[in-house]
């Protein structure tokens, strides 16, 4: 996981010293112009389904009826956390249609920073490109099902009190290692690895998928800036990460 955190520091002064802010920045601000509008979106229709849940099971009825402070602090806990969860899910969603839509410059990206590493360059051929692009997708589909699986199983024990406070949590982190996962698997994809082999290969170095994807969510923080540089950034920062493993392990 620190090496994974120590590659972005290594992607920024990579990307500064070869120049390759116009792969960065290009879809940086279609994913920021993006994220921006389906957050809103999302925000607002995840506030007005749990309102609509909370009438249809006359939950509001009975916090009235009740009338009791603590209830409705529990309440309004579990509203929060709801929401958050809901939220994590809505991101994921859209995270993964824009990893699959962007998944031929990913994977140029990915393929540009070993060339530049190595010193050469790797000769380009369609047909591996759109094998390429392929499975990125097919990869994306598989981390979002299995993310989707685990993130509703999160959803409902965050309904259980005192334990669901631990769901956002749990949320972040499964969604940081299925992020960090898409990311590696560009390197996996060129060194003619299969998805199975991948699959183990990175679940034997989990670290680095959960240290990856956790960058890319810190870098939300900082609000314009952070997301513009994020997805890129993330994998300039997966390639370099997996480089000195060479992945040739079984």
């Amino acid at each position: 996981m620190i090496i994974a955190i120590q590659a972005f520091f290594q992607a920024h002064r990579f990307i500064k010293k070869h120049k390759l802010w116009k792969w960065i920045l290009i879809p940086g601000i279609i994913y920021t112009t993006l994220f921006i509008i389906s957050m809103i979106i999302f925000s607002q229709t995840s506030s007005d389904f749990i309102q609509w849940m909370a009438l249809k099971t006359g939950l509001n009825a009975w916090l009235q009826k009740m009338n009791s402070s603590f209830l409705g602090l529990l309440f309004i806990m579990g509203h929060l956390l709801l929401w958050l969860i809901l939220m994590l899910f809505y991101f994921s969603l859209f995270k993964y249609i824009f990893l699959i839509v962007g998944s031929p410059l990913f994977a140029y990206l990915s393929e540009r920073t070993e060339a530049i590493i190595e010193g050469k360059n790797f000769p380009f051929s369609y047909s591996q490109f759109w094998k390429d692009i392929k499975r990125g997708i097919r990869i994306a589909a598989r981390n979002s099902l299995w993310q989707t699986v685990y993130t509703l199983s999160i959803l409902l024990l965050s309904l259980i009190p005192l334990a669901g406070w631990l769901t956002p949590i749990l949320g972040v982190l499964v969604e940081c290692y299925y992020y960090g996962f898409s990311m590696l698997d560009y390197s996996m994809e060129r060194h003619k690895k299969t998805p199975a082999e991948s699959i183990f290969f990175i679940g034997t170095h989990k670290g680095l998928a959960v240290g990856n994807g956790l960058v890319f969510y810190m870098m939300h923080l900082v609000p314009v800036l952070g997301w513009i540089l994020a997805p890129a950034y993330s994998v300039v920062a997966a390639t370099l990460s997996m480089y000195p493993l060479k992945p040739t392990e079984k």
